[in-house]
């Protein structure tokens, strides 16, 4: 699968109607579809609300980052200031037609680049469902590493199961270009 050159921007509220129905098909999928990084086996009801997104457009220390093809987003992630030089990553998603063709892994190097340049980034933190090895290992590829530190969820999620929590991912940010 060729990866689309790409220029993401921050999303507008006139772009969260189409964002959030993508970050729904991406988190949630529907059963046949096509992706492996949904999560309805381990939650039911909605990833997000517009309402959620549109917080984070509008803070002052965070950024939801979209690439588009053809007009329409094809993959998001969310940038976040939570301390003194330290970024949180989340809500990356791709369009589940997409998916395994390296469009995750150049939003995932924007995202970085980004946190450096507006925030002064010297280290990136994630989150990622204890029960998710592919993703954990997909995100150790990439220089992620666990901290030990783990997370609840938040209330009202949804989960299918009492066991699941959330694992800090990290990882240093220094002088790198873009692949």
């Amino acid at each position: 699968m060729t990866v689309p050159a790409l220029k993401p921007r921050s999303a507008t509220h006139a772009d969260l109607p189409a964002l959030h129905a993508l970050i729904e098909r991406g988190f949630r999928g529907t059963a046949g579809a096509p992706g492996w990084t949904h999560e309805r086996h381990l939650f039911e009801g909605p990833r997000t609300d517009v309402a959620t997104l549109a917080a984070i457009v509008d803070a002052e220390a965070q950024d939801l980052l979209i690439a588009e093809s053809d007009g329409e987003p094809i993959a998001s992630v969310q940038i976040s200031r939570v301390g003194e030089g330290t970024v949180y990553m989340g809500m990356l998603c791709v369009d589940p037609e997409r998916q395994s063709g390296g469009l995750g892994g150049r939003m995932i190097a924007i995202a970085e680049a980004e946190a450096v340049a507006r925030y002064g980034a010297t280290g990136m933190e994630m989150t990622v469902i204890n029960r998710r090895d592919d993703l954990i290992a997909y995100y150790g590829r990439l220089g992620y590493v666990p901290t030990g530190e783990k997370r609840a969820l938040p209330a009202g999620v949804g989960q299918l199961h009492d066991d699941l929590t959330l694992l800090v991912l990290a990882k240093p940010l220094g002088e790198s270009p873009l692949p």
